[in-house]
């Protein structure tokens, strides 16, 4: 290891990699990790992280202004990047292409944090076949006010119901609120055939255990704990083993054995506490690839669902239409009535902001605007939407005032703040088409 300048200069495998500005500070509010320190503690569960990316085109997500400031998405490999580093060609549901970085190796997993990735994001896919993903991805997102415990229930019964399917599932925190069941499935099934099981399978852990768990697209009518069938969606991602997440404790999404689930805390994995776990016990999921399953059962589950009555699940909003789908419109927005009864939420929108703090305080403050009307809010009345663009994401807050009697509801005003990155597109997206 030498220095040139302020820079720092790594030698691994025998190639020489750049760490630019490594004093610079990537989280600050509770605990100081510098980007250099960041790097390290990746080199220090390399094997680890490096299984839940090899092969794989990968997205960078990029904090460029730390864990604190507001990311952006870069599908694109950077146009400077070393001569070592492989790059495979993807389409997108957009027609679209993009030339994507594939990391193989320690040297560009510390070039990619470099960028800034402080998450990792492959594709379930591998290089060599970019249309059929070997990986089915069970992602249990728990709504506002849902506890660990409810995400922990809800995990295993997925674990119990992979096993009667003849699947083995792999568990991990997702290093926030959730936690991931990743199963190593044979490439044989396009993208929609993958996303078509997940929604079966989401659908069966619905009705296993309904007062916990639910596959309902929309937030308004979502309860404990939502299975999002559409991680599955070709271009959808989410963070790999290892990753570590922008929280102000610097959490890591952490591979467990399903033992380790009932009793496990997320909070007690961190770039802190991971390289010694590693070295004691290696990485949970090291024999991940040794058994690939079959979604033969699950798409006869599928089949079974459709034949009685249930159709598509919703797909993300910048998929085209399937044919199968239902109406595309939240609930609470669908001008007409849908074939099946619904009940209209109220919903309003009180803040859209490309940073979450910001959006935060706007609600703060329309709750102080209204004390009469906050006290009488459930927890999960509050829908705090991570909203993802091409290239940037942000937070919009909704209020649902169902608990609120109609003579007091608030109306919909001006979001404070309202900075909403993809409005002048989707604008000018809506004048071509007329």
């Amino acid at each position: 290891m030498r220095k040139e300048a302020a820079n720092e200069v790594l030698l691994l495998e025998g190639r020489e990699v750049q760490i630019t500005h490594p004093d610079k500070l990537y989280f600050s509010s509770q605990i100081k990790v510098s980007k250099l320190d960041l790097v390290r503690y990746y080199l220090s569960v390399a094997p680890g992280a490096l299984a839940g990316i090899q092969d794989r085109p990968i997205v960078l997500k990029r904090f460029v202004n730390g864990a604190e400031g507001e990311a952006f998405f870069q599908k694109r490999a950077p146009d400077q990047r070393p001569s070592w580093l492989r790059t495979v060609t993807l389409s997108f549901p957009s027609i679209r292409t993009a030339e994507e970085v594939v990391v193989d190796d320690a040297p560009g997993l510390a070039w990619i944090v470099n960028l800034g990735c402080i998450e990792l994001h492959p594709h379930p896919v591998r290089s060599g076949d970019l249309d059929h993903p070997d990986e089915l991805r069970i992602d249990l997102d728990p709504v506002p006010g849902v506890g660990w415990n409810d995400v922990r229930q809800v995990a295993l019964e997925v674990q119990a119901l992979l096993e009667e399917l003849g699947l083995r599932g792999w568990p991990k925190t997702s290093g926030s609120r959730g936690m991931h069941v990743n199963v190593r499935i044979e490439p044989r099934w396009t993208f929609q055939q993958v996303r078509r099981a997940a929604v079966a399978f989401s659908r069966a852990v619905e009705r296993r255990a309904p007062n916990l768990a639910t596959s309902k697209w929309w937030k308004e009518e979502r309860h404990g704990v939502f299975l999002d069938y559409n991680q599955n969606a070709k271009d959808r991602t989410t963070c790999s083993a290892y990753s570590v997440r922008p929280l102000p404790d610097a959490r890591v999404s952490t591979p467990l054995h399903w033992n380790e689930v009932p009793a496990c805390d997320p909070a007690d994995f961190t770039i802190f506490t991971m390289p010694e776990r590693f070295t004691k016990i290696g990485d949970p999921h090291a024999d991940m690839n040794s058994a690939p399953g079959s979604l033969e059962k699950l798409l006869e589950l599928a089949d079974k669902d459709e034949a009685a009555g249930l159709g598509d699940a919703p797909w993300p909003p910048h998929f085209r239409k399937m044919e199968s789908e239902g109406p595309r419109v939240a609930p609470s927005r669908a001008r007409s009535a849908p074939k099946k009864p619904r009940v209209k939420m109220p919903l309003i929108v009180v803040a859209n902001s490309p940073d979450k703090a910001a959006a935060l305080a706007g609600l703060e403050r329309w709750k102080t605007k209204y004390p009469q009307v906050a006290p009488l809010l459930a927890a999960d009345d509050v829908l705090v939407d991570s909203m993802r663009g091409r290239s940037s994401t942000w937070t919009r807050i909704r209020v649902n005032l169902r608990h609120v009697p109609e003579d007091v509801r608030p109306q919909q005003e001006t979001p404070d703040p309202d900075d909403d990155p993809t409005r002048e597109w989707r604008e000018l997206s809506r004048k071509k088409k007329e």
